[in-house]
């Protein structure tokens, strides 16, 4: 810092500047600050003493190297006795030996930190310290009593569950678990426990089922351990609790129960009906030892072969059996304990029918043995074996023999080869197909069995036309009145080309007819006469007019031909010259005739009659309107008489108006 002297009435400078230092003295002004507070920290519970917690710190503003203005003390305000804290160093330490999380888990400390060396008239500063007590396995589990009732009815099945117990562990997380097993009892083959993960409980399921007559209680130890150990503590242990269950079994109503799971019962075919199979037994569990009744469900026995005593349970015959339409019968017996809650249990029983000796054999195959005409005498041409329906016992065989009434026969021989079959063989010469092409060998058949059964079968043998090496030709008779060289395939496709020809030609026939059509075809029906309808209206006078014989006429084409309307022609022919009246002609009926006449010759009309068409209207009537309304409501001097001259068709109207007026004009 400078400093300089001047003249106050000047203004200047007395002196050169001076250097001055001036040098500030601290004082203990600034008290202390935790910066970083609140602390939180976290300690093992049973930590030894003196175990570090955590360091807190605190800062002064005051010149450290000043005095002892920024020299801090720390000391502990509250959390005494547990804990304490160094002074110079601010760590806190445990003061106190087993602290117990289980009892006290959290702890407020406050820490004071004061200048001046903590001396008197120092500034001080304070933080909270929250401590917890974090948790170690030193708590066993234990049962809160010693002796656990339980019970189980006898109608429970495997895998339910019994009942439930907890042995309680202080500890947390894995430090807690819990696991259970039996450890002694009369029930440790009948029953399981298990650990629930979510409760911790242990969990009593049945193993298999219990009867309530045969035990009514069981006795168990249950031991409940921890799953995880802490070395340190092990001393301290052990870390298990065990404890008594006693499960009582309960009476349920039980269904009666057969002294087998199944039955099997043997019965011979064709026995009479009533033979008696065999017998169920159920009896009553309970100790009420109700009698039990016995039935065959219908759906097991459809057919109702057999029947079952309702209070013995002994299975009979209904009719006889037969072993090759069902040698087993698989049916069930049902037991119903009277005067319970009618529960029923079944049984299977088998029923095997056992075979008795009542078909005869027959042979395996019916095909026909087919010969060549020229065979050798001594040939074997067949080896024939033959079925039974019936059960063939250990050495039984099938005993072969020609019927006695062909033992004669000239032709064949059978040789029995005592193994189920027998050889034919030819024993002439010269077979022919015109004079004999079929021969028939009547066998007999014999099982050999008990009692014994035989038939006799028919062995069918065509004779062949074979060719050098005896390879089979033909076995028909056809073939010898066919010309040369035709075969039945031949034959075949002659007939099959036949058979096609005559299709294609009644086709072609029905196809032609039904072209044929009328030479005028209506859609709807076929009408003779056609009235022909006018568009033009008529009105009053104007009425007569339609039959003025310029109407019927056209004086426009006169000359010309007027085409038909109702058909298109092919071909237009032109009109008889004189054939038609001329147009002022008043003869209608001469008219109407000429026209009739000119279409009956028209070659190209329909065959039948037919009112013609005309598409143009009239130009007016020389006879003016022949209306009667009008006549009736006015005078008329209108001469009628020249109705006289219009033909028969208007002589009616001539008459009735011509003769008025006449009369009129006379009187």
């Amino acid at each position: 810092m400078f400093f300089l002297a001047v003249d106050r009435a000047t203004n200047k400078p007395l002196e050169p500047p001076s250097e001055f230092i001036v040098k500030v003295q601290d004082i203990n002004d600034n008290p202390p600050e935790f910066l970083h507070g609140p602390y939180y920290a976290r300690v093992p519970e049973m930590s030894n003493v003196g175990t570090s917690v955590m360091q807190v710190t605190a800062t002064d503003a005051d010149d450290p190297t000043y005095g002892n203005s920024a020299r801090l003390v720390y000391s502990i305000l509250q959390g005494q006795p547990y804990f304490s804290v160094e002074p110079q160093t601010g760590i806190i330490r445990t003061a106190l030996p087993n602290m117990d999380r289980e009892a006290r888990q959290e702890y407020d400390v406050v820490i004071q930190a004061k200048d001046m060396g903590g001396h008197m008239g120092g500034l001080s500063g304070t933080t909270e310290v929250k401590i917890t007590l974090t948790d170690v396995n030193d708590n066993p589990p234990k049962f809160p009593q010693s002796v656990y009732a339980m019970s189980v009815s006898e109608d429970k099945v495997s895998g339910e569950e019994v009942g439930r117990l907890k042995a309680k562990d202080p500890d947390l997380g894995e430090n807690g678990l819990v696991s259970y097993r039996f450890i002694e009892g009369d029930g440790m083959t009948v029953f399981e426990i298990t650990t629930d993960t979510d409760t911790r409980e242990g969990v009593i399921k049945l193993r298999k089922p219990v009867d309530f007559e045969t035990k009514r209680a069981y006795t168990l130890r249950v031991e409940a351990s921890n799953t995880h150990l802490d070395p340190r503590f092990i001393a301290w242990g052990p870390y298990k609790d065990t404890a008594t269950v006693k499960v009582m079994v309960e009476d349920a109503d039980e269904p009666p129960a057969f002294m087998a799971t199944s039955y099997s019962f043997e019965v011979e075919e064709n026995a009479p009906d009533g033979t008696v199979v065999g017998r169920v037994h159920a009896k009553d569990t309970d100790v009420a030892n109700n009698p039990v009744r016995y039935m065959i469900p219908r759906y097991t026995d459809v057919e109702q072969f057999f029947s079952v005593g309702p209070e013995d349970g002994i299975i009979k015959t209904t009719r006889p059996l037969d072993r090759e339409t069902l040698p087993w019968h698989n049916i069930s017996v049902s037991a119903t304990e009277i005067g319970g809650h009618h529960q029923d249990t079944k049984v299977r029983v088998n029923i095997k029918v056992k075979d008795v000796n009542d078909n005869a054999p027959e042979f395996a195959t019916q095909n026909e043995i087919l010969v060549c005409e020229n065979v050798s005498p001594g040939k074997l041409i067949e080896t024939v074996s033959a079925v039974d329906k019936d059960e063939m016992v250990h050495r039984q065989y099938f005993h072969f023999s020609i019927a006695p009434e062909a033992v004669n026969n000239q032709n064949f021989s059978l040789k029995d080869n005592r193994d189920s079959t027998a050889s034919i063989y030819v024993t002439r010469r010269g077979f022919s197909r015109m004079t004999q092409d079929v021969y028939f060998l009547p066998i007999e058949i014999n099982d050999n069995g008990i009692p014994p059964m035989s038939s006799t079968n028919t062995l069918t043998i065509r004779v062949c036309s074979c060719d050098s090496k005896d390879t089979i030709l033909s076995c028909n008779v056809e073939p010898y009145i066919l010309p040369a060289g035709l075969s039945t395939g031949a034959l075949i496709a002659i007939l099959a080309c036949i058979v096609i020809l005559l299709a294609i030609v009644v086709l072609f026939v029905a196809l032609r007819r039904q072209k044929k059509e009328p030479l005028i075809v209506f859609e709807e029906e076929d009408i003779r006469e056609n009235i022909i309808t006018y568009d033009d209206e008529g009105g009053g006078e104007e009425d007569t007019e339609a039959f003025d014989i310029a109407t019927l006429q056209n004086p426009d084409g006169a000359n010309g031909f007027l085409p038909r309307k109702d058909i298109k022609p092919e071909l237009q022919y032109p009109m008889r010259p004189g054939g038609r009246p001329v147009a002022n002609s008043v003869d209608v009926d001469d008219f109407i005739k000429t026209r009739i006449n000119d279409a009956d010759n028209d070659p190209t009309a329909p065959p039948y009659d037919s009112i013609q068409i005309y598409g143009y209207e009239g130009r007016g009537s020389i006879a003016g309107s022949l209306s009667s309304l009008e006549s009736v409501t006015t005078d008329s001097d209108l001469d009628y008489d020249y109705l006289q001259s219009w033909g028969p068709r208007f002589k009616k109207l001539a008459d009735l108006y011509g003769t008025k007026d006449s009369a009129d004009d006379n009187s």
